[in-house]
C-alpha cells in the first residue's frame, strides 16, 4: 500500500472528517463561552445589587449575635441562590457544555439536550442551596451573647480548617477528576442521548461539581454568603482548579491555607471580622456620609 492511498485508504479519508469536527469544536467552544459567560455576567450584576441591597442579611459567623436581619422567604432566597451559582460556575462549566454541544451536533440532536444538561447541573446546585439556608436560619436563632463567645471563633476557624484538609482527600480528588474531563464524563454518563438523558448527565455533573467545591464554598457560611471579595476569590480558585494545566495543584495550596488561616482564627478571633470585611463595614456605617 502506497503512503499517498487513494480516498478508500485510512491514511488519508481520515482527514476530511476530523477538520471539520476539530474546527467545530473550537467554534462550539468560542458560542458556548460567550453564552454561558454572559449568563453569568448577569448573575454577577444580580447578586451584586442584592448584596448592595440586603447589606447584613446574609451574613457568616464574624456576624452572628448582631440582631442580622433576613426577611426573605424560601423561594427568593433560592433564586438568590441560584443567580450566586450561575455568576460562580457557570465560567468554570465552559469545557463541559462545549463538550456535549459538539457531541449532540454530531449526532444531529440540536441544541435542546445541551440546554437540559445546563438545566440538570443547575438543579443540583438549587437543591444544595437548601444547606446554606438552614445554617442561616440557625445563626439567626442564636442569642445576642454568641457574638462575644469564645467558641463562635473556634467553630468558624474549625470551619476553614475541615474545608483546607477536604482539598487533600481522595473524594476531592476523584470530583475534581471528573470535572477536568468532560468528554470522558460524557461518554460515561450521557445515557445514549436526549433531552431527558442529558438533564440526567447534567445532574449527575452537578453532583461531581458539589463534590469538588463544596468544601470551599461553605467558607462563605464563615465570611459572608454574599462577601463579593470571597466570592470572586473563590471563583477564580474554581477556574484555576479545573481548566488551568497545572490545576491539580491548585487544592493543595488552596488547603494548606485555609488550614492556617482557620488555625489562626482560633488563636486571634479579631481575625474573623478582619478577613470578613466586617470591621471595614462598620466604619463605612459610622462615616458621616453614611
Amino acid at each position: 500500500m502506497s503512503p499517498g492511498g487513494g480516498p478508500g485508504h485510512g491514511g488519508r479519508a481520515s482527514l476530511p472528517q476530523s477538520d471539520p469536527i476539530a474546527s467545530l469544536s473550537h467554534r462550539v467552544l468560542a458560542v458556548v463561552a460567550v453564552w454561558l459567560l454572559a449568563c453569568a455576567a448577569v448573575g454577577w450584576v444580580l447578586v451584586a445589587r442584592d448584596a448592595a441591597d440586603m447589606r447584613g442579611m446574609v451574613s457568616g459567623l464574624a456576624e452572628v449575635g448582631t440582631g442580622m436581619p433576613m426577611p426573605i422567604g424560601i423561594p427568593a432566597f433560592l433564586a438568590m441562590w441560584v443567580a450566586m451559582m450561575i455568576a460562580m460556575m457557570f465560567p468554570t462549566a465552559v469545557p463541559l457544555v462545549a463538550a456535549h454541544h459538539v457531541v449532540v451536533r454530531r449526532r444531529g440532536e440540536g441544541i435542546t439536550p445541551t440546554v437540559a444538561l445546563v438545566g440538570g447541573y443547575l438543579l443540583a446546585w438549587a437543591v444544595a442551596g437548601l444547606v446554606p439556608l438552614t445554617a442561616l436560619t440557625g445563626f439567626r436563632q442564636l442569642a445576642d451573647s454568641a457574638g462575644d463567645s469564645r467558641w463562635l471563633p473556634v467553630v468558624a476557624g474549625l470551619a476553614l480548617v475541615l474545608a483546607g484538609a477536604y482539598q487533600f482527600t481522595r473524594w476531592k480528588s476523584v470530583c475534581l477528576r471528573t470535572c477536568r474531563s468532560p468528554f470522558a464524563f460524557l461518554v460515561e454518563h450521557d445515557f445514549g442521548g436526549g433531552s431527558r438523558a442529558a438533564a440526567r448527565a447534567g445532574i449527575v455533573q452537578g453532583g461531581y461539581c458539589l463534590g469538588c467545591c463544596w468544601a470551599l464554598m461553605s467558607v462563605l457560611l464563615v465570611v459572608g454568603l454574599m462577601n463579593l471579595v470571597w466570592m470572586i476569590a473563590l471563583t477564580l480558585v474554581f477556574l484555576a482548579e479545573k481548566c488551568l494545566r497545572r490545576g491539580w495543584l491548585v487544592p493543595r495550596v488552596i488547603g494548606t491555607s485555609l488550614v492556617v488561616i482557620g488555625l489562626a482564627i482560633m488563636a486571634y478571633p479579631s481575625l474573623l471580622q478582619l478577613i470578613s470585611g466586617v470591621a471595614a463595614g462598620e466604619m463605612a456605617d459610622m462615616s458621616p456620609g453614611a
